[in-house]
Order: C-alpha cells, then structure tokens, then sequence
C-alpha cells in the first residue's frame, strides 16, 4: 500500500534534523514576509541552508509563498522565487495567482502546490489549478473525511491534508493587537509579535483560549484545541492520500519531534498491517495525548462533524 508522505513544519534548520531521525518525508519553510503562519522564521540563508540539510536526508523542502500580496510586494516575488529555485527547493507553496504567474517567469521548471486555507473544498477547484499548473492542492481545513475522500477519487492533482496541529479561524490583515496597545498608550514591536506566547482571546462561556498573534501579514486568531486523527488515518491511507500535514505552529520543538515519530509509527503500521493498527491506534492517541500542554486539548477539528467554533 502507498504510504501518504509526511510534511512537517520545522522551527529551525538545527531541527530539520531532529525530524529527518523522527521519519519525516518533508518540510515546509518560509519567512513571514513572504508564508503565512510558519513554525519557524526562515531568513534566505536559513532557507538555503535548510535545504542543504534536508536533501542530505532524502527529504523535499516546501518554500511557502501563501501570503496575500497586495501591490507592494508584487515587484519583488521574481526576485525571491529565482532565490528559491537556485536554492533548489522541490515546490513553492502559493495561494496568489500572483506567485503562479511570476513563477512562470522567473522559474519555469518550479513545482507548484496550491494552497489557500479556505477554498480547496472540491475537486473541480482543485483540478482547476491543476491545470493551471500546480502539482498539489491543500485541502481546506472545514472538509469532513468523506468529501476529502471524494476529493480524491476525482482529483488529477495530489491531495494534501492536515492531521495534527493548529487551525487558522480567522486573519486580519489589519493589526489589531498592534492598534489596541497604541490605543492604550502602550507599544508592542512588530518583531516580538509572532513569538508572542502569551496572548489569546478568552471565552469565559466555553472556557477556551484562542492563542492570537500578530506578524507581517496581520492577525491571526487560532483554534483552542489541536487537531489529532493519528487514531483515523486508515481510510485516508487506503484512498492513496498523497501527505499528510503536522503543523508544528504554537509548539516547542521537542514536542513536533515527538508528535513526527508517533505519526511515522502510524504511517507505517498501517500501510503494512491495517489489522495491527486498529488494534495498536488507541495506544497511539494516548501517546499524543501524553505530550499536550495542559491549555491544549485534541480534537478531530470538522473530520467528523460539520463544525467546531
């Protein structure tokens, strides 16, 4: 049985490593200039060097470009996109026509996968950028597990979704933390807001944490639990699913260690022997649930019911 690759998402290039032992397939990097709710900030050398580091490992770096670009910004894509394939990156993640196109100027040959957090939630859109020229589409985080397995039965493009880690419920590109400080006479540097751990919005009603951060793209309010579904990925595995996703935002390095291994272990387990996996699934929930932060909680976000927040 094919076995889904396992993406994910890096704090640093020194962790690149820790993730190569822990079995995974792929990384995705970037800097918040140009990728959207990134673990780790990635400067050009550190893009370079992650690159280096990964492939040495046989595993494929994903550069993210999935920022809104307003005009601003347009003028200067060509020149990241010729970096990111010089460096020889194996895909740009893009969510704007605008990486697409410039793409097609100034790096050609570049693999493409579309993702825009929201939109993916058929296979005509998905095959529609297919054709425009991407390799993959990211499906949209509110898809329960049958229209993803649908999804996949029609697609002429691979399919990619997210089994662990934090859901984006809402972005601004305003900065509202920013202006509500000033607001109060206060000042929060643009540099520490991204790595601000100590910010959420509270409901008292539910009593939920949603962490919020601001950074270059503005702010971004995320879910109060994690997804987890390392106990559900058999009918995904057996549907040829192509990756699988552990988004390691809002997480210490160790624990996006942790979690990979676990991960790996399912992959594994189930792509040779369903049978042993079902049996040996809950025992791997129960690791996870073991390395969660005590403000975490794990859920199966809309995989199994319409929705959560």
């Amino acid at each position: 049985m094919k076995k889904p690759e396992l993406l994910v998402t890096p704090t640093s290039v020194s962790h690149i490593e820790e993730l190569a032992e822990a079995g995974a397939d792929a990384v995705m990097i970037g800097e918040q200039r140009y990728g959207l709710r990134l673990a780790g900030e990635f400067s050009r050398a550190d893009v370079a060097a992650a690159i280096e580091a990964a492939h040495r490992h046989g595993m494929n770096v994903y550069v993210a470009m999935n920022a809104i670009f307003h005009n601003d910004k347009v003028d200067e894509l060509g020149d990241y996109i010729a970096f990111v394939a010089a460096a020889g990156a194996d895909a740009i993640v893009f969510g704007d026509p605008a990486v697409l196109l410039t793409v097609r100027e100034a790096a050609p040959h570049m693999k493409l996968h579309w993702s825009t957090e929201t939109t993916a939630t058929n296979w005509y859109t998905c095959n529609y950028w297919g054709r425009k020229g991407a390799k993959r589409a990211v499906l949209a985080r509110e898809l329960n597990m049958d229209a993803i397995l649908e999804i996949k039965a029609h697609a002429e493009v691979e399919i990619e979704v997210q089994v662990h880690g934090a859901t984006c419920m809402y972005q601004s590109k305003r900065s509202l933390i920013g202006n509500y400080f000033e607001y109060q006479g206060k000042v929060m540097e643009i540099e520490r807001k991204k790595y601000e751990k100590g910010m959420f919005l509270y409901d008292k009603e539910r009593d939920n944490k949603y962490p919020i951060f601001e950074d270059e793209n503005g702010t971004h309010i995320m879910s109060p639990n994690d997804v987890c579904i390392i106990d559900e990925l058999g009918d995904m595995i057996e549907a040829g699913i192509d990756s699988f996703k552990i988004d390691g935002i809002l997480h210490e390095p160790r624990y996006i260690t942790e979690v990979t291994k676990l991960y790996r272990r399912a992959i594994d387990m189930c792509a040779k022997d369903r049978e042993q996996y079902e049996r040996e699934k809950e025992e791997l929930l129960a690791a996870v649930e073991a390395l969660q932060p005590p403000h975490r909680r794990l859920d199966t976000g809309f995989f199994f019911k319409e929705t959560i927040y």
